[in-house]
Protein backbone atom coordinates (compact mmCIF):
# COMPACT_ATOMS: atom_id res chain seq x y z
CA UNK A 1 0.00 0.00 0.00
CA UNK A 2 1.35 3.43 -0.92
CA UNK A 3 1.61 6.37 1.45
CA UNK A 4 -1.18 8.27 -0.30
CA UNK A 5 -3.49 5.28 -0.23
CA UNK A 6 -2.80 4.85 3.48
CA UNK A 7 -3.54 8.53 4.19
CA UNK A 8 -6.82 8.36 2.27
CA UNK A 9 -8.21 5.58 4.48
CA UNK A 10 -10.30 6.74 7.43
CA UNK A 11 -8.69 6.31 10.81
CA UNK A 12 -10.15 3.51 12.92
CA UNK A 13 -12.45 4.72 15.64
CA UNK A 14 -11.45 3.88 19.17
CA UNK A 15 -14.07 3.12 21.78
CA UNK A 16 -14.06 5.56 24.67
CA UNK A 17 -14.51 4.11 28.12
CA UNK A 18 -17.25 5.82 30.13
CA UNK A 19 -15.04 6.23 33.20
CA UNK A 20 -12.24 7.77 31.13
CA UNK A 21 -14.68 10.20 29.50
CA UNK A 22 -16.37 11.16 32.79
CA UNK A 23 -12.99 11.89 34.36
CA UNK A 24 -12.91 15.04 32.16
CA UNK A 25 -16.42 16.16 33.16
CA UNK A 26 -15.44 18.80 35.74
CA UNK A 27 -12.99 20.39 33.28
CA UNK A 28 -15.65 20.46 30.56
CA UNK A 29 -18.26 21.97 32.89
CA UNK A 30 -15.84 24.72 33.99
CA UNK A 31 -14.97 25.43 30.36
CA UNK A 32 -18.66 25.69 29.42
CA UNK A 33 -19.44 27.93 32.43
CA UNK A 34 -16.71 30.37 31.39
CA UNK A 35 -18.20 30.58 27.92
CA UNK A 36 -21.93 30.58 28.76
CA UNK A 37 -21.98 32.28 32.19
CA UNK A 38 -24.82 29.95 33.21
CA UNK A 39 -24.11 26.83 35.32
CA UNK A 40 -27.30 25.04 34.27
CA UNK A 41 -26.66 25.55 30.56
CA UNK A 42 -23.07 24.41 31.08
CA UNK A 43 -24.27 21.15 32.64
CA UNK A 44 -26.75 20.65 29.81
CA UNK A 45 -24.22 21.20 27.07
CA UNK A 46 -21.67 18.83 28.68
CA UNK A 47 -24.45 16.25 28.94
CA UNK A 48 -25.06 16.74 25.20
CA UNK A 49 -21.36 16.07 24.54
CA UNK A 50 -21.47 12.78 26.46
CA UNK A 51 -24.71 11.82 24.74
CA UNK A 52 -23.16 12.44 21.32
CA UNK A 53 -20.17 10.23 22.18
CA UNK A 54 -22.25 7.41 23.69
CA UNK A 55 -24.79 7.40 20.85
CA UNK A 56 -22.02 7.23 18.26
CA UNK A 57 -22.70 10.62 16.63
CA UNK A 58 -19.13 11.55 17.60
CA UNK A 59 -16.39 8.95 17.31
CA UNK A 60 -12.90 9.24 18.75
CA UNK A 61 -10.22 8.53 16.16
CA UNK A 62 -7.27 8.91 18.52
CA UNK A 63 -5.62 11.71 16.54
CA UNK A 64 -5.67 14.01 19.60
CA UNK A 65 -5.85 13.69 23.35
CA UNK A 66 -9.28 12.67 24.63
CA UNK A 67 -9.70 15.93 26.59
CA UNK A 68 -8.89 18.00 23.48
CA UNK A 69 -11.37 16.00 21.42
CA UNK A 70 -14.12 16.34 24.03
CA UNK A 71 -13.40 20.08 24.31
CA UNK A 72 -13.70 20.45 20.53
CA UNK A 73 -17.11 18.75 20.60
CA UNK A 74 -18.09 21.00 23.51
CA UNK A 75 -17.09 24.11 21.56
CA UNK A 76 -19.32 23.03 18.68
CA UNK A 77 -22.22 22.36 21.06
CA UNK A 78 -21.80 25.83 22.61
CA UNK A 79 -21.77 27.45 19.16
CA UNK A 80 -24.94 25.54 18.23
CA UNK A 81 -26.60 26.68 21.46
CA UNK A 82 -25.66 30.32 20.92
CA UNK A 83 -26.86 30.21 17.32
CA UNK A 84 -30.20 28.72 18.33
CA UNK A 85 -30.69 31.41 20.97
CA UNK A 86 -29.72 34.28 18.70
CA UNK A 87 -32.78 33.62 16.59
CA UNK A 88 -34.97 34.08 19.66
CA UNK A 89 -33.58 37.50 20.53
CA UNK A 90 -33.12 39.07 17.11
CA UNK A 91 -33.40 42.83 16.91
CA UNK A 92 -33.93 42.63 13.15
CA UNK A 93 -37.23 40.74 13.17
CA UNK A 94 -39.97 42.34 11.14
CA UNK A 95 -42.70 43.79 13.27
CA UNK A 96 -40.51 43.86 16.37
CA UNK A 97 -41.45 46.60 18.76
CA UNK A 98 -38.68 49.18 18.44
CA UNK A 99 -39.55 50.74 21.78
CA UNK A 100 -38.82 47.45 23.54
CA UNK A 101 -35.25 47.48 22.23
CA UNK A 102 -34.57 51.18 22.74
CA UNK A 103 -32.32 52.27 25.54
CA UNK A 104 -34.36 54.15 28.10
CA UNK A 105 -33.22 57.69 28.83
CA UNK A 106 -34.25 59.17 32.18
CA UNK A 107 -34.63 62.65 30.66
CA UNK A 108 -37.67 63.52 28.51
CA UNK A 109 -37.09 63.78 24.79
CA UNK A 110 -37.37 67.21 23.11
CA UNK A 111 -40.80 66.44 21.69
CA UNK A 112 -42.00 65.35 25.14
CA UNK A 113 -40.69 68.59 26.67
CA UNK A 114 -42.54 70.62 24.03
CA UNK A 115 -45.75 68.67 24.68
CA UNK A 116 -45.40 69.15 28.45
CA UNK A 117 -44.78 72.89 28.05
CA UNK A 118 -47.82 73.26 25.83
CA UNK A 119 -49.99 71.34 28.31
CA UNK A 120 -48.69 73.53 31.16
CA UNK A 121 -49.38 76.70 29.18
CA UNK A 122 -52.95 75.56 28.50
CA UNK A 123 -53.50 74.60 32.15
CA UNK A 124 -52.20 77.94 33.42
CA UNK A 125 -54.46 79.74 30.93
CA UNK A 126 -57.45 77.75 32.19
CA UNK A 127 -56.54 78.60 35.81
CA UNK A 128 -56.42 82.30 34.85
CA UNK A 129 -59.91 81.92 33.33
CA UNK A 130 -61.38 80.60 36.60
CA UNK A 131 -63.59 82.88 38.72
CA UNK A 132 -61.50 84.94 41.18
CA UNK A 133 -62.55 83.00 44.32
CA UNK A 134 -61.56 79.65 42.74
CA UNK A 135 -58.42 81.01 41.04
CA UNK A 136 -57.06 82.39 44.35
CA UNK A 137 -57.49 79.02 46.07
CA UNK A 138 -55.71 77.13 43.26
CA UNK A 139 -52.87 79.65 43.06
CA UNK A 140 -52.21 79.65 46.80
CA UNK A 141 -52.80 76.00 47.69
CA UNK A 142 -51.76 74.19 44.50
CA UNK A 143 -49.32 76.40 42.60
CA UNK A 144 -47.60 78.01 45.60
CA UNK A 145 -48.05 74.89 47.77
CA UNK A 146 -48.98 76.88 50.86
CA UNK A 147 -50.34 74.98 53.85
CA UNK A 148 -54.10 74.75 54.29
CA UNK A 149 -54.08 76.93 57.39
CA UNK A 150 -52.15 79.74 55.67
CA UNK A 151 -54.52 79.74 52.67
CA UNK A 152 -57.58 79.80 54.94
CA UNK A 153 -56.12 82.69 56.94
CA UNK A 154 -55.10 84.67 53.82
CA UNK A 155 -58.56 84.31 52.22
CA UNK A 156 -60.53 84.41 55.52
CA UNK A 157 -62.32 81.13 54.76
CA UNK A 158 -62.83 77.86 56.62
CA UNK A 159 -61.06 74.61 55.76
CA UNK A 160 -64.34 73.13 54.53
CA UNK A 161 -64.86 76.12 52.25
CA UNK A 162 -61.28 75.78 50.97
CA UNK A 163 -61.84 72.13 50.04
CA UNK A 164 -65.17 72.93 48.37
CA UNK A 165 -63.52 75.67 46.30
CA UNK A 166 -60.61 73.38 45.34
CA UNK A 167 -63.09 70.70 44.30
CA UNK A 168 -65.08 73.16 42.16
CA UNK A 169 -61.91 74.56 40.59
CA UNK A 170 -60.62 71.08 39.69
CA UNK A 171 -64.02 70.14 38.29
CA UNK A 172 -64.03 73.23 36.03
CA UNK A 173 -60.44 72.58 34.95
CA UNK A 174 -61.27 69.00 33.96
CA UNK A 175 -64.17 70.07 31.70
Amino acid sequence: MTATAFAAQPAPFLPVAWTEMVSHRSYLVRFAQRKLHDPMLAEDVVHDVFEAVISGRAAFAGRAALRSWLTAILKHKIVDLVRSRVGLESLDEEGADEAAHAVACPQPQPDEVATQREALRQTLARIEALPANLREVVELRVLQDQPTEAVCEALSISEDNLFVRLHRARKQLMN
